[in-house]
């Protein structure tokens, strides 16, 4: 089984702050016109890459930026910045990608893109290896949207999330387990949140997410650890929902 990796490339470069204005969500996330996220990234106690993030609802659509830039020592043997972005169209069903772009300053031969044709049912990947067509399965997301979607997604009586999604690269089908009832404690404070962790495989990374489900299911804290078992953490810094 693989696992998401959604530290926007921070395990392709080599994830406290302080406290920050928060805004509470409204009622439902259809409303929501922005999403202004940022994160640090952790390995360990150190602080590794930082993350920005905007949602932005369209007529008719979105559209959600990601930009991870590394810092610190790591910054100084590989100043890298991956930009990545996600556009699309908003159905009963949350988000349907159109276009998935990641593109890094340094290594640019991995810059990788996904179309979507839903007419067609077919998704065409491009990534180094050059361009090819599959098929598209329904519901897929990107390593983006993959996240916003969980703002949509009815959650609050499911104990597993089922879904595909793609990198750019290739489409894989991704499985998770979901536990109501939870706190978290981020730089932001406490917050109840629903737990949505990969099954541990040997041989696998594990992903564990906590959504905040007082604040529109939206991610505030990801553990990446490694089947080697380093671990990388991202945890939300500053909100404002709009």
């Amino acid at each position: 089984m693989r696992n998401i990796i959604y530290l926007a490339g921070l395990l392709l470069l080599v994830s406290i702050a302080p406290q920050a204005l928060f805004a509470a969500t409204p009622a439902s996330p259809v409303q929501f016109t922005t999403v202004d996220a940022h994160y640090d990234v952790l390995k360990g106690n150190i602080k590794v890459a930082t993350i920005s993030e905007t949602y932005t609802r369209t007529q008719g659509g979105y559209h959600i930026e990601s930009v991870t830039k590394a810092i610190g020592l790591l910054a100084m043997f590989k100043a890298e910045v991956i930009r990545v972005t996600s556009e699309g169209t908003l159905t009963s069903k949350g988000l349907r990608p159109l276009t998935y772009i990641q593109e890094r300053k340094l290594d640019t031969e991995r810059n990788t893109r996904a179309d979507f044709d839903w007419k067609t049912k077919h998704i065409t990947l491009t990534d180094r290896a050059g361009k090819r067509t599959l098929p598209l399965p329904a519901g897929t997301q990107d390593r983006l949207s993959a996240m916003y979607q969980f703002m949509f997604a009815p959650l609050q009586n499911a104990t597993e999330l089922n879904f595909n999604m793609t990198n750019g690269s290739k489409v894989d089908e991704y499985s998770y387990r979901i536990t109501p009832d939870q706190n978290m404690t981020i730089p932001l404070g406490t917050f109840k949140a629903l737990y949505v962790a990969s099954p541990p495989q040997d041989g696998e990374n594990q992903t564990e997410i906590w959504l905040a489900t007082e604040h529109g299911n939206f991610p505030y804290k990801m553990i990446i650890t490694e089947s080697g078992g380093d671990k990388f953490m991202q945890v939300l810094t500053q909100i404002n929902f709009e």
